[in-house]
């Protein structure tokens, strides 16, 4: 029950993350257009992209479609890793928050959902789906 409300937390607070960067790209700040610019965009893209920001927010928000919005914030954090690899190279610090920001939705994912820990290998989640307890090997050979 606490892993559960513990994980629930965690991914409220990368959707409310997700929901501050939404609100400032659709405010479309100079700043926010300039940056688009520089990433290769057309000035006005920040409110088409903060559209699909503001959409994976409200899906993790939402118990039931949470997995979805964790899917396709995945998605969009891999394309802003690219978008910084191919600007700044490798390791730049937007990339390292877009990185943590996917890693840490996942463990909120994780820790809220038994369903995603039976995925993990066995060890790391509380139950392994069947066939990956220890010594039941046979089934894949």
């Amino acid at each position: 029950m606490r892993a559960s409300i513990a994980g629930r937390s965690i991914v409220t607070v990368v959707a409310v993350l997700l929901l501050l960067d939404g609100s400032l790209q659709l405010a479309s700040a100079p700043m926010i257009a300039e940056a688009m610019t520089h990433a290769g965009y057309t000035a006005d893209s920040g409110p088409r992209v903060a559209v699909f920001t503001l959409t994976c927010a409200f899906l993790l928000l939402i118990p039931r479609l949470a997995p979805l919005g964790a899917v396709l914030s995945t998605g969009f954090l891999g394309g802003a890793i690219a978008t910084h690899f191919r600007i700044d190279g490798f390791g730049s610090p937007l990339q390292l928050i877009c990185l943590a920001l996917g890693m840490v939705m996942w463990l909120g994912m994780a820790l809220a959902d038994p369903r995603l820990r039976s995925f993990l290998p066995a060890g790391l989640g509380r139950r392994s789906p069947a066939g990956w307890a220890a010594g039941d090997r046979t089934r894949y050979r």
